[in-house]
């Protein structure tokens, strides 16, 4: 989606009351390179200028930054300095290999530059990956400084008694705020968002309508709407959500 797009709907975006929107890092720095020709750093500029109230959050792929190998210590720090420069609030930090070695460099850099550290579990399905391991991983990347955890669920994979085990267990063992990400490329994000709310999770990612279910996220405006019917306080005003889908 190019650049002009996406500031008609940021503006919106920021009479909300959302916590935060994603915006840049990962895939999309490539993106803006490789096929819209446009310059990804005036990208997270001029988004954060149309959401100064909304905290810009990017994803941060560890060593990796937004490539698909390893950089030595001081490019990632002048790499997380730049990014906090042109805007970026909230950092969210995830490895390849889900090693937290490699999350620890990222960590100080966004630590030293004020900004929030938020470190990744990424969540899968295996023999080795348990309830146990994944809490194990949370406890190692709080330990290592991050302000907030994020259960990185990439393939949407993550059910809803899943999701409720696994939140109520962080919520024994970290004492930091945590924060599901989880797409619905089996159906299932609507029912594993609502019980991570029922276990205390602070932070649910959701997209707006025209891009939500499939490999998409769980629906902004029905979540916000379905948990305030449960009595849950989002914060968020589902009239202005509304006409930023409609954009």
């Amino acid at each position: 989606v190019k650049l002009e797009d996406l500031l008609k709907v940021a503006s919106k975006l920021a009479e909300t009351g959302i916590y935060g929107a994603e915006t840049w890092g990962g895939a999309t720095f490539d993106v803006c390179v490789r096929y819209l020709r446009e310059d990804p750093w005036d990208r997270a500029r001029r988004l954060k200028a149309a959401m100064p109230n909304v905290k810009s959050m990017m994803l941060i792929r560890g060593q990796n930054l937004v490539a698909y190998s390893n950089f030595p210590d001081d490019v990632v720090v002048k790499f997380v300095q730049a990014a906090s420069r042109n805007g970026i609030d909230v950092f969210r930090i995830f490895d390849a290999l889900d090693d937290t070695r490699n999350h620890e460099t990222v960590i100080k850099a966004v630590r030293d530059v004020g900004k929030i550290a938020e470190g990744a579990v990424c969540y899968t399905i295996s023999p080795v990956h348990t309830i146990e391991k994944f809490v194990s991983k949370a406890r190692e990347l709080e330990d290592k400084g991050v302000h907030q955890i994020a259960i990185k669920d990439m393939a949407g994979l993550i059910d809803p008694a899943t999701t409720f085990e696994l939140v109520s267990s962080l919520k024994k063992a970290v004492s930091v705020p945590l924060h599901l990400h989880t797409h619905d490329n089996c159906g299932m994000g609507m029912m594993s968002a609502l019980k991570a709310a029922e276990a205390g999770c602070e932070m649910i990612d959701s997209v707006l309508s025209p891009f939500a279910g499939g490999t998409g996220h769980p629906c902004t405006e029905s979540l916000v709407y379905g948990l305030h019917r449960l009595g849950y306080d989002t914060g968020c005003d589902l009239e202005k959500l509304t006409e930023a889908a409609e954009v």
